[in-house]
């Protein structure tokens, strides 16, 4: 530190007050480049968020009355038979479904839950049997582990459902 004082005070004056201020336009533009402009940048990009998610509440609120009137105009939901055991409902949801060869086990889970194996079962097929299951007999998912198979849009599906008790 000793040497670069004997440096900088060996110089002419004229010549210091040209290193001191190339040094604070060092210092104002590290302070920016590492300090301000992260900040600025944060700051805008929050900025974009809360704008496009008041841009997604306005377009909620513009629709939501058109929600209300659809629900309100849907059919009640077909709640199976309460003496239709889950293992005869999910098979014969899977038959409708056209899920019925994919089908591979059926193992009950507890007093109200299934265990259900599907191995090379269509996943568009998969997803609709199982809104079916949820929306129009009050089956729950509890879990469910998927995997790809190598064919493109089959996979291999292991399931718990559940349904209420009643």
């Amino acid at each position: 530190m000793q040497n670069i004082k004997s440096w900088f005070y060996g110089l002419q004056r004229r010549e210091r007050w040209m290193v001191a201020g190339g040094a604070v336009i060092v210092v104002v533009t590290v302070l920016y480049l590492f300090v301000l402009e992260p900040f600025y940048a944060a700051v805008a990009a929050q900025e974009q968020r809360v704008a496009k998610k008041q841009a997604d509440l306005a377009w909620m609120r513009s629709v939501a009355g058109d929600v209300i009137a659809l629900s309100q105009n849907a059919p009640m939901a077909v709640v199976a038979p309460a003496n239709e055991s889950l293992v005869v409902l999910v098979d014969r949801t899977a038959r409708e479904c056209g899920l019925s060869s994919a089908l591979t086990g059926q193992t009950p889970n507890g007093a109200t839950g299934i265990r259900v194996r599907l191995e090379r079962a269509e996943f568009d097929k998969l997803v609709l049997c199982l809104a079916n299951l949820q929306q129009g007999h009050a089956v729950s998912i509890e879990s469910a582990s998927i995997d790809r198979t190598s064919e493109p849009g089959f996979v291999n599906a292991s399931l718990v459902l559940n349904r209420a008790a009643g």
